[in-house]
This record gives structure tokens, C-alpha cells and sequence, in this order.
């Protein structure tokens, strides 16, 4: 799918994305959890990058942890980053963050970061070559050393296992029985409009984004977890 495409899609969903996505809750909650965790050592003043943060869950989760970080929300959907920035100030937090509707390439020049997140947004970038480009993009804005955490579904969709996880994964998305021919629907859709791809591959993708090889930290079902450090200059 064409960016613009993505971020039409998004922006329809976005009244009713939390609602949509509420069964997955938990899933989010064990990855907020162990982010708090990989993200510990951050100083009390860290500045925070969420790349293509949504309605906010793991904004508001980190700032409600940390009252001193400040965070950079990007995200090319006007509709998503409107409640990200409502749940924002209802919560108390938005005077400590800044919100750009757009993508990181337009984003102005800020202070570099000490960490970053960004989860479930590379996976929509097909090309390979692409996709290590946005990871570059992300690693221009933050320090050397500095920690990423990103997520993706990820998978080899040619093996049997994908059969298992996806069957499994569906299941768990709706309530109703999954037909044959829903899980191949959704396999043609997960092969060819989404980039899931094996772990390992994933992984030589951020790597060559500009990041120390990656460490895989999480997993539930499809979702796959990455923490990484931003390379030295010259690495």
C-alpha cells in the first residue's frame, strides 16, 4: 500500500481504533511493561522519539512512569494524533510534548533523543532498501548509543509455523469462526500488502538502518520485538 493509502485508512479508523483493538490489550500491556524495563537506565530528563504513535498507549504509559521525559509524537495521521494529543492533555502530559502530524522527514530540527519507539509502522514498507531508509531516518534524530525499541509482525509466511501463529492469530481478533478462506485471505494480505517477513530479516533491516544488531525482547503471536542501539559515528 501506498503511504497515502495508509494514512487514509488510519484516519478512518481512528474514532473507533481503541475500541477496535481493545481484545488486544494485554499484548500491549506486557510490551509497555518490559519497555518500561528496557528503557529504565534513560535519564530523568530523556527525551523520548514515538515514530508513527497512533492514539498514544505508549506515550502516555512511559510518561505517566517518568514525569521528567519529554516526547516527540509522530504520526501522519491527523485523525490518530488528534487523541493521541487529547488523551495527552487529559492525562496531564501534553505540555511536555511535542506533536507533528507528518512523517520524520518533515519534521523540524529538534534536540536528539536518548531513545525511541516504534511499533507496528515499519511492517508497511515493502521495499527492503525503503525500509532500512526509514530506520536511518529514525536513528538522524537520536544520540549515538541511543535505544530503540521497535515491533513488527514478523513471520516466515512460507513455513509451516506461519499456518499455526496466523490460524492462532485470527482466532484471537474475532469472535466468530475463521473460514479456510478468511486465513488465506488474510495470508494473501499479510504477504503482499504488509512486509512480514522472517525475524532474522527484520532484524538485518534495522541493522542496517544505522542500529547494533538487534535483540529480539518480545513476542505474542505475529508481533515481534526489537531493542537496538543507535551505531557510534563510524560504525
Amino acid at each position: 500500500m501506498h503511504q497515502d493509502d495508509i494514512k487514509a485508512l488510519f484516519d478512518q479508523q481512528a474514532a473507533s481504533y481503541d475500541t477496535q483493538w481493545a481484545k488486544t490489550a494485554p499484548i500491549r500491556h506486557c510490551l509497555h511493561l518490559l519497555l518500561g524495563s528496557l528503557f529504565a537506565e534513560l535519564p530523568a530528563d530523556a527525551r523520548i522519539l514515538c515514530v508513527g504513535v497512533g492514539t498514544g498507549d505508549e506515550l502516555l504509559y512511559l510518561a505517566a512512569q517518568h514525569p521528567g521525559w519529554r516526547f516527540t509524537a509522530v504520526e501522519p495521521s491527523g485523525a490518530m494524533l488528534d487523541i493521541c494529543r487529547k488523551r495527552a492533555e487529559s492525562e496531564g502530559v501534553a505540555a511536555r510534548c511535542i506533536f507533528h502530524e507528518g512523517y520524520l522527514d518533515s519534521l523540524p530540527e529538534t534536540a536528539l533523543h536518548q531513545a525511541a519507539t516504534c511499533f507496528l509502522v515499519s511492517q508497511f514498507i515493502l521495499d527492503h532498501s525503503e525500509r532500512a531508509a526509514f530506520f536511518q531516518g529514525i536513528a538522524a534524530r537520536l544520540e549515538p548509543g541511543a535505544v530503540l525499541a521497535s515491533a513488527d509482525l514478523a513471520s516466515d509466511v512460507a513455513s509451516p509455523e506461519y499456518d499455526v501463529l496466523l490460524r492462532a492469530w485470527m482466532s484471537m481478533m474475532s469472535a466468530a469462526d475463521i473460514s479456510p478462506e478468511a486465513i488465506e485471505r488474510m495470508r494473501n494480505a499479510y504477504a503482499n500488502d504488509v512486509g512480514v517477513l522472517p525475524p532474522a530479516r527484520i532484524a538485518s533491516i534495522i541493522k542496517a538502518g544505522g542500529f547494533e544488531l538487534p535483540v529480539l525482547f518480545f513476542q505474542a503471536g505475529l508481533i515481534h520485538a526489537w531493542l537496538s542501539r543507535r551505531a557510534s559515528e563510524g560504525e
